[in-house]
C-alpha cells in the first residue's frame, strides 16, 4: 500500500522518541478523490487510531492506515531527503485525487471520481465546477456548484442533462441529486 524509505523511517523514530511512549503515526487523505484532496500523517497515541484502521508495524514505530483511504493511498512513497535545513519529508500518493474505484468503493468516493474526471472538465471550459457537500440518505448527492456555474441562468440545464444524468447512469445505486447552491449570486455566472 505505501513505502516508506529506510530515510523516512529514520526521521519519523526520532520524531516519535519525543513523544509519549507508543505513539505512532496515522496515514490519511483528507478530501480523498477531489481536487483539494491532501496526504496527512499525524501523530497516533495510543487509542487514538479508528477500530478499522490497518496497522502496519515498522522498526520501533507502529504506523495506522485510514481503511477509508486505502485506495487513495495505493503507490504512495513517503520518502526524507536531508538538506541544509535539516531536510524535507516529503510524500507522493498519485491515487489520492484520482483513485482506482471499482464497483465496490463507497458511493461517496464514486461520485467524486465521475464529477471530478468526467463533468468538471466540461464545465471548467466555462470556469465552473461541481462538489459534492455530502452523502444524505444513504444514496442522495447533495452538490454545490461554483464558479461559472453559481448563478448561471442554464444551470438547471446542466444540472437535470448533464451533471445528474450522467451520475445516475454511471451509479446505478445513487437514488437522487440534490443541488444546494444559492443561484442568487451572480456575479461570476457564465450566462446571465
Amino acid at each position: 500500500m505505501v513505502q516508506i524509505s529506510e530515510a523516512a523511517q529514520g526521521y519519523l523514530r526520532e520524531l516519535l522518541a519525543k513523544q509519549e511512549d507508543g505513539c505512532g503515526i496515522r496515514m490519511f487523505v483528507a478530501q480523498p478523490g477531489t481536487a483539494n484532496a491532501e496526504t496527512c500523517i499525524a501523530y497516533c497515541r495510543p487509542g487514538e487510531h479508528q477500530d478499522d484502521d490497518v496497522r502496519v508495524q515498522y522498526p520501533q514505530f507502529t504506523a495506522w492506515f485510514e481503511t477509508r483511504s486505502k485506495p487513495y493511498l495505493l503507490d504512495a512513497m513517503v520518502d526524507f531527503q536531508e538538506d541544509r535545513m535539516g531536510g524535507q519529508l516529503t510524500i507522493n500518493a498519485p491515487n489520492a485525487r484520482v483513485p482506482n474505484v471499482d464497483d465496490d468503493s463507497p458511493l461517496e468516493d464514486r461520485v467524486n471520481y465521475v464529477l471530478y474526471n468526467e463533468i468538471n472538465p466540461s464545465l471548467a471550459a466555462h470556469g465552473g465546477q461541481v462538489s459534492l457537500v455530502e452523502m444524505v440518505e444513504d444514496t442522495v448527492a447533495v452538490l454545490q456548484f461554483g464558479g461559472g456555474c453559481q448563478g448561471c441562468a442554464a444551470v438547471d440545464i446542466t444540472l437535470k442533462q448533464s451533471v445528474e444524468s450522467s451520475l445516475l447512469s454511471q451509479i446505478p445505486q445513487l437514488t437522487a441529486v440534490r443541488d444546494v447552491t444559492d443561484h442568487t449570486v451572480t456575479e461570476n455566472a457564465y450566462y446571465r
